[in-house]
């Protein structure tokens, strides 16, 4: 377990206080777009739900990381664009668009608030119909 300060050290942008012009997404974003999987499971809840392609699975933080670095080796990204966001203060939700391996992906991603920041709970990848 990080104490506060590694934490910080680490994942600065998590420990950022969530004041009302913040966006949980902006970080995200740039995560899913560069193909970042560490930085990305940095947002990760202790315990989550990825579901890609209709196939979904329960993981720990250590596990749906490793389930995207098996994704963004397929699918390298090349650019990730928030097309939708709603939610209420503590749980949001956005929509956005995936270009990687060539593709199109529709990526929706659930955030929960939840010890003063927004942890990612559900992050969904499946090709457009």
């Amino acid at each position: 377990m990080l104490s506060a300060a590694a934490a910080f050290l680490l994942f600065p942008s998590i420990l950022k206080a969530q004041g009302n012009g913040y966006d949980v997404f902006t970080p995200i974003s740039k995560y899913l777009a560069a193909g970042d999987a560490e930085k990305l499971s940095a947002w990760f809840s202790d315990n989550l739900e990825i579901t890609i392609f209709s196939s979904s699975n329960d993981s720990s933080r250590n596990q749906a990381c490793q389930i995207m670095k098996s994704f963004f080796r397929t699918y390298t990204p090349r650019s990730f664009e928030i097309n939708h966001t709603a939610g209420r203060s503590n749980m949001k939700y956005a929509l956005g668009t995936l270009t990687a391996g060539g593709e199109m992906f529709v990526v929706t991603i659930f955030v929960g608030y939840k010890d003063s920041s927004y942890y990612i709970q559900h992050l969904k990848i499946e090709r457009p119909d």
